[in-house]
């Protein structure tokens, strides 16, 4: 990719973060409703690890780090929807994809720089504030080496590449069955359950435990969350998620050869 591509890229990325940062009253709701799901949360966890100490690993301060840190993620990673794939999927349902792959462009690059906008605002304006919230009124545990958070920063990088992976296969469903809400609301229902939303994949028995904690999903809060917590090797975690965010988007740009045909093949 050239440095213009790149210019490009950046500029539709700047514009993602910009049109996000417009919806100034759907932010402050969704500051206060993540901030509030996160009291509940924080209260219902140390209630359990108040009757199972330790439980997962984590001792209740870890636990309740790993709340804000779901709800800081919640939007921002789109974990119950809410990301760019919602647009692309109407495109598609609309034949307007057809401009879209007139441009000089790729359609993946595209959709993935908008994401990177659009993601990044929503860790600034829902993630930051309900995070801070937490560590200032609950019991948390944060890492004092800046190491740990830069570590921990290549972990949140990779799990967006991870994130927009699966989505864009979600919304790349809607050229064969036109209206993909099945498919994505049954993405939604995974990617709450196996990331870790509802309880750490660590809690998780058996084979079950093991299952989830292989599954692309848990890059998106679980990796993250234990790099910083200090549970997860860093360069274990990165070759982890490195290698699904590979095979997601190689994925992606493979059924979008294919779906490109297939709009050829449909006359637009």
């Amino acid at each position: 990719m050239g440095v213009g591509a790149g210019r490009l890229y950046a500029a539709v990325a700047a514009r993602g973060f910009r049109r996000y940062a417009t919806y100034r009253t759907a932010t402050v709701a969704g500051v206060f409703t993540n901030t509030v799901f996160g009291v509940i949360l924080v209260y219902t966890y140390l209630a359990l690890w108040g009757a199972r100490p330790h439980l997962g690993g984590y001792d209740p301060a870890q636990a309740v780090t790993y709340v804000w840190l779901g709800q800081a993620f919640l939007a921002a990673l789109a974990l119950g929807g809410g990301g760019v794939e919602d647009e692309l999927m109407e495109r598609i349902r609309t034949g307007d994809v057809a401009i879209d792959l007139y441009r000089p462009v790729d359609l993946q690059l595209w959709w993935l720089a908008a994401d990177v906008g659009r993601t990044l605002f929503q860790l600034v304006g829902r993630g930051v504030v309900p995070f801070a919230f937490g560590a200032l009124f609950f019991p948390v545990s944060l890492p004092a080496d800046p190491l740990t958070w830069l570590a921990f920063l290549g972990a949140v990088s990779l799990a967006m590449l991870v994130g927009f992976g699966i989505r864009f296969l979600v919304a790349l469903s809607a050229f064969w069955l036109l209206d993909g809400m099945g498919v994505q609301q049954m993405a939604w229902l995974a990617g709450i359950f196996c990331s870790g939303m509802l309880l750490p994949l660590n809690v998780f028995p058996g084979t079950l435990g093991e299952v989830v904690r292989m599954l692309p999903w848990s890059s998106l809060l679980q990796a993250p969350a234990d790099v910083l917590l200090g549970h997860a090797d860093p360069l274990e975690t990165y070759a982890f998620q490195g290698a699904w965010a590979v095979v997601l988007l190689a994925a992606g740009r493979l059924v979008q050869a294919v779906a490109t045909r297939r709009v050829v093949v449909q006359g637009g």
